[in-house]
């Protein structure tokens, strides 16, 4: 089952606190950046955060999922609780390298 585009929506405004929110098109799922970096995703209808290890110390409990078949663990968010999502997003994307610049051809 796809995602709708207005949970995606409803996921950013959530996470709003955290940054400037965007999502992108991927593999018929959304793809979700903080500032430009890619932290998350929504896969049917559920947001998931990449796990770090400041995100472990953050919510230890949280509930974990799998976005799709193959893919990785990943924290499964309860997108009500807007500000441990915010905080979850913040300390995630501190935790993460910065984007690679692109190399010129």
């Amino acid at each position: 089952m796809a995602s709708s585009l207005s949970y995606v929506e409803f996921v950013k405004e959530q996470m709003s606190g955290a940054g400037t929110i965007t999502h992108r098109k991927m593999f018929g799922e959304y793809g979700l950046y903080c500032d430009g970096k890619y932290f998350g995703v929504v896969c049917d209808d559920r947001a998931l955060v990449k796990i770090t290890p400041a995100g472990e110390a953050l919510v230890p409990d949280c509930p974990r999922g799998v976005p799709y078949e193959g893919g990785g663990e990943m924290f499964l968010l309860d997108v009500e609780d807007r500000e441990t999502l915010t905080e979850l997003v913040r300390v995630t994307c501190a935790a993460l390298p910065e984007k690679k610049p692109r190399k010129e051809i």
